[in-house]
């Protein structure tokens, strides 16, 4: 009798020990990953392909960027703010084409990023003859936020952005470009209800779900296995920032968008496995197109193919606007 009552304490005491431990853990992940003001590591970046890497440090691609950077900076960009649906003030950078005639891309940047990134695309864009909308995503740049909500609660705030520049700047066809964290907002948004407006949808290295990635990252950084972590850690995060990991997902989104959808990945992305790519192409049910990009690794396709990437992306924005 004596045994069984020690044997139980001891088993009482172990539970409790990994109770507490998975709280712990759950939490130090939480503000890793996900609380905004947390100066801890980041999550794995993605790194620079061989080809990339190649391609950046070329006398004739620094010369290219000292002429972006210098184009970048001789634009007026305009600072515009909407509110979200719980109240936080979210910033813009807009930059007004005076041949755009109603033509706008609204462009979702990465994880911890900010409205600031993307001069690449913001120049091809407005030599398309766009207007340009940068949004800072909420708990990033100068938008409020405590929290990094791997932009499933963003899907929202989208919308209203959306809803924004039909009101205030006259636009009538819009397009929405993302890269990785910011190609899920796009792919997430795609399954909200959108006008008539928003033409079609371009998602650049996008994960499928937020847990599915972060199971991904998991692996990556710590060689832990997903279970019973990312289920602790999306409890916490539900509590502490209002979603969960399962609910957060970019495939059923896309099951609901009925907009083109074209959707770029690199061959080589450790970030977010190319095979996501592939899961998003088979579950969206509207005209889609899915360029996988050889030699590419995360958010590279540009880099390492520009003039195409250029092509295609032409390509498909006349098609889809029915030009």
């Amino acid at each position: 009798m004596k045994l069984k009552k020690r044997f139980t304490r001891i088993s009482i005491a172990v539970v409790l020990i990994f109770i507490i431990g998975m709280g712990v853990a759950g939490n130090y992940f939480y503000n890793v990953g996900i609380n905004r003001s947390q100066d801890g590591p980041d999550l794995h970046g993605g790194g620079s392909s061989a080809a990339a890497a190649s391609i950046e440090g070329s006398e004739e691609q620094q010369k290219k960027v000292a002429q972006l950077m210098k184009w970048t900076e001789q634009q007026e960009f305009e600072m515009v703010q909407i509110k979200s649906y719980d109240g936080l003030t979210l910033i813009g950078r807009f930059l007004k084409n005076p041949d755009s005639n109603g033509k706008v891309v609204i462009l979702a940047h990465g994880y911890k990023g900010s409205g600031e990134q993307m001069p690449w695309i913001t120049k091809d864009y407005f030599d398309l003859g766009y207007d340009v909308l940068k949004p800072d995503a909420r708990g990033h740049g100068m938008s409020e936020g405590d929290y990094i909500g791997y932009r499933w609660h963003d899907r929202k705030d989208y919308v209203d952005w959306i809803d924004f520049l039909i009101k205030e700047k006259k636009e009538n066809s819009i397009f929405l470009h993302g890269f990785s964290m910011g190609a899920a907002t796009v792919l997430m948004t795609s399954g909200e209800k959108l006008p008539e407006e928003v033409k079609g949808i371009i998602a650049d290295s996008g994960y499928t779900t937020v847990k599915a990635e972060l199971s991904h990252q998991l692996k990556y950084l710590y060689n832990l296995p997903a279970f019973p972590l990312m289920e602790v850690t999306s409890v916490i995060t539900n509590i502490r920032a209002g979603y969960t990991f399962e609910e957060a997902s970019a495939i059923e989104s896309v099951k609901k968008n009925k907009l083109p959808l074209f959707i770029i990945h690199g061959d080589q992305d450790e970030l977010v496995p190319t095979e996501m790519a592939n899961e998003i192409y088979n579950a969206a049910s509207s005209e889609k197109d899915l360029w996988i990009v050889k030699g590419a690794g995360h958010t590279e396709a540009y880099t390492v193919a520009e003039e195409e990437y250029k092509n295609r992306l032409q390509v498909f924005l006349d098609t889809a606007a029915g030009e």
